[in-house]
């Protein structure tokens, strides 16, 4: 009989279970990891990824500027628009549609603020990755999305073999992130293998077996929950009444420390 850790895991986490924040006024996150002053020494990063929040920013709110050093940031609006500006003179307007990647390299600071006159809130996702090349200088990519009618879209990738693709660059040489959609009661596009998959519900809702073959136990998901996978878990996704979105980190190495 296959040993179930060498089938791997299929970790569901649920939105509402994520630690809540309010850093400024007008401003709610919604915390995947440890974060600020938020700390579980048994839930801190899965594979290389540190941080996976759920942000709300009230018209006229926002971050002000604040550093970071040494992360890949990417940034998934669902909702609105979020304006970005940063010290190394990148700026941009992120929309529904759009990917941003900011690379912080040897250190930059940035503002993200909901846009100027907007009446409504700005929603969005935002991940931060361990890179694997460091002190690098800093690097600013936007891009708008055309799904891939055969399968999932590449949004950002490090690995060679998706150099020369539309993909925003990433300094992480083993990582890359999808955007999966399918529509009601369809399955999801085949999915790329790695030993760290990461896996966040943006619209929609989600059916799938822990892992495949009968002894895979049915499970669901709904926006906002996530799921951390290991091996070939998370079999047979397939999308609900209305349709699914998701957001996968393909990942082949774990935090990288020293």
């Amino acid at each position: 009989m296959t040993d179930t850790r060498e089938r791997g895991r299929a970790d569901l986490r649920r939105g509402p279970e994520r630690y809540r924040s309010e850093p400024a006024a007008g401003i709610e996150t919604r915390h995947a990891f440890s974060f600020s002053g938020h700390y579980d020494p048994k839930n801190t990063h899965f594979g290389a990824l540190l941080a996976c929040n759920e942000e709300l920013l009230a018209p006229g709110a926002g971050f002000e500027e604040h550093r970071h050093r040494d992360t890949e940031i990417l940034t998934w609006v669902l909702e609105g628009a979020l304006a970005h500006r940063d010290t190394d003179g990148h700026a941009g307007v992120v929309r529904p549609g759009m990917v941003q990647h900011l690379s912080a390299g040897s250190g930059t600071s940035h503002t993200e603020r909901n846009v100027a006159g907007a009446t409504g809130p700005v929603r969005f996702v935002q991940m931060w990755l361990q890179p694997d090349a460091f002190g690098t200088p800093p690097a600013y990519g936007l891009r708008r999305v055309e799904p891939d009618p055969d399968g999932p879209t590449l949004l950002a990738s490090g690995l060679e073999r998706d150099a020369g693709t539309p993909a925003l660059r990433l300094r992480r040489s083993d990582a890359a992130l999808w955007l999966a959609t399918a529509g009601p009661w369809q399955p999801l596009p085949a999915l790329p293998a790695a030993p760290y998959r990461y896996a966040h519900l943006t619209a929609g809702s989600l059916g799938y077996r822990t892992v495949p073959g009968p002894q895979g136990g049915g499970r669901s998901m709904e926006p906002g929950d996530s799921v951390r996978i290991t091996g070939e878990a998370f079999a047979d996704p397939t999308a609900g009444p209305d349709g699914a979105e998701l957001l996968l980190w393909e990942m082949h190495s774990p935090l990288q420390f020293g």
